[in-house]
């Protein structure tokens, strides 16, 4: 069972999905019907979600990607993180998910610590930190690559081992930190990409 406060918020995310532009709904298809191809085949979805520095949006990207499987009730798909390098996983992303109904307890204090994640009531946590793409748990052959900021896209020309790769970018929260907007574009962020996340799993149906 999802926690209450983040099912909440799901439900008032899938009421958003007309803010989605007509264009960018056409695109985040595809990905839907690549996880819908995968299913089709009895295969288990692997999504590597891909930005330069593995600390925001794609953490961010993978979260999302697990709790809309769980609350569309999808079989097993499996979600995952990387940058084309690695650094940590930043505390305004990591309070932006919480504060949307994630719960997050740091595991490991370090340079790039370790974070224990759930958004379900009994769940075996799920641990995140920052990494490279090609390292594990990540996957190497069969994933689609969602590349979600325009440096690692155009840095990262190739990716060894996708068999779909999509081009998704969402604005950098970056740019707000230390601001008195800090919070609010982070919280902003994060419900857009909720928000699409939700929406390509919506397009999903196993029979």
């Amino acid at each position: 069972m999802i926690r209450p406060e983040l099912l909440q918020n799901i439900e008032k995310l899938t009421q958003d999905f007309n803010s989605i532009p007509t264009d960018r709904k056409a695109h985040l298809e595809t990905l839907s019907a690549y996880i819908q191809k995968k299913y089709n085949a009895k295969k288990t979805p692997k999504l590597i979600v891909i930005c330069t520095h593995n600390s925001r949006r794609s953490h961010l990207g993978q979260l999302w990607l697990a709790a809309a499987a769980d609350y569309y009730q999808l079989p097993k798909l499996e979600s995952f993180s990387g940058g084309t390098e690695a650094t940590a996983f930043n505390p305004n992303a990591i309070a932006a998910a919480q504060r949307i109904g994630f719960e997050i307890a740091q595991l490991v204090k370090a340079e790039n610590s370790i974070y224990n994640i759930r958004w379900k009531i009994g769940q075996e946590p799920y641990q995140a930190f920052s990494k490279r793409f090609e390292q594990p748990p990540n996957p190497t052959q069969e994933f689609a690559a969602i590349m979600v900021c325009t440096e690692a896209d155009e840095g990262c020309p190739f990716v060894s081992g996708t068999d779909f790769r999509i081009a998704l970018p969402f604005q950098d929260p970056k740019a707000f930190d230390g601001t008195p907007k800090e919070a609010a574009k982070y919280d902003e962020r994060c419900e857009q990409i909720g928000t699409e996340m939700l929406y390509v799993l919506s397009k999903v149906s196993v029979n």
